[in-house]
């Protein structure tokens, strides 16, 4: 199976723009084992007169807990060094008394002016995830214009900071997350722009002493894929339906099998959308021998663009 070699250099395309989006995001160094959850979401937004792409990097650990926003500069598009031609502006996100969790900063992307507004004084957060679930926002703006809003606390945002939502909305491309646990991992993803994020949880039976490991892909509370024979599937695909809409998900557990302690991730991929050769057909073996069906041709369907890149840790 040829998937193992695109998942860990180039996991999707982004048809609207050539550059290595996700060979930045898959090939970004992996964290050893010291339980430092992260989350990076790269948006599509227009500033200073150009589209790019912005980068946030929430980072937890036992010290710290910090927001990273980094903007692409138009300079680095003929450059083969890409990474020095970006903007950054850090936040640090701690809970000592003495911090001001709502503030602003302002810094310079390509001599445009843009400011950074946060509020994270009631923000909530689930389990050990480092980005909120809830009760905030961070606002990205440029030009007066709000370029970037993250969090649910939208209309709060724009009465307080009394600007213009821009004229079209920031696009999330793509999503990876870094997860710590023994069994099962959890996280979340949006496969609808319409509808709410789905929980998605990963479970598995792959102790040294099982010697039939098994894999279960829950979506929303229901096993969607429950792989046998881990140990000769740890590598593969299946499109399941999420809301009758298609979502191809990929692994790759190869190294919580085979690796020294499991030391290294399991690898997945979630992606709204059928696969070019799904896409025309009525329906669709799957590894057990059911068949899923109702997917949508790709001439009347127009995916979501967004797909969730998971990492899970095995904590020993």
């Amino acid at each position: 199976m040829a998937f193992h070699l695109a998942f860990r250099s180039q996991s999707v395309s982004n048809t609207n723009q050539g550059s290595p989006l996700t060979e930045r995001v898959t090939e970004e160094p992996l964290p050893i084992k010291t339980a430092q959850s992260t989350v990076t979401c790269i948006y599509q937004t227009n500033i200073a007169g150009h589209w790019r792409n912005v980068t946030v990097l929430w980072c937890k650990n036992l010290m710290n807990h910090t927001l990273n926003l980094k903007v692409d500069s138009t300079r680095g598009e003929n450059n083969n060094n890409i990474n020095q031609f970006h903007y950054n502006c850090k936040i640090e996100v701690k809970p000592w008394y003495f911090w001001n969790k709502k503030g602003y900063k302002s810094f310079e992307v390509d001599g445009q002016h843009v400011d950074v507004y946060w509020d994270l004084r009631s923000a909530k957060f689930c389990g050990s995830s480092p980005e909120p679930c809830s009760d905030y926002y961070v606002a990205l703006v440029s030009d007066e214009d709000v370029v970037l809003l993250l969090g649910d606390y939208k209309k709060k945002a724009y009465k307080r900071l009394k600007m213009r939502p821009a004229i079209v909305e920031a696009t999330l491309l793509v999503k990876r997350e870094n997860v710590f646990a023994k069994k099962s991992f959890s996280t979340k993803a949006k496969f609808d722009e319409k509808r709410k994020e789905s929980d998605i949880v990963v479970e598995s039976s792959t102790a040294a002493n099982n010697k039939d490991p098994e894999m279960w892909i829950s979506i929303d509370g229901i096993v969607l894929i429950h792989v046998k024979n881990l140990q000769w599937k740890f590598r593969g695909n299946q499109t399941v339906m999420v809301n009758k809409q298609p979502v191809q998900v990929f692994w790759d557990v190869h190294d919580w099998l085979f690796s020294v302690s499991g030391s290294g991730p399991g690898l997945f991929i979630f992606k709204p959308g059928p696969t070019e050769v799904e896409s025309d057909k009525e329906g669709c073996e799957s590894d057990d021998g059911s068949t899923t069906s109702g997917y949508y041709s790709t001439k009347s369907y127009t995916p979501f663009e967004s797909c969730l890149v998971l990492c899970a840790y095995k904590l020993e």
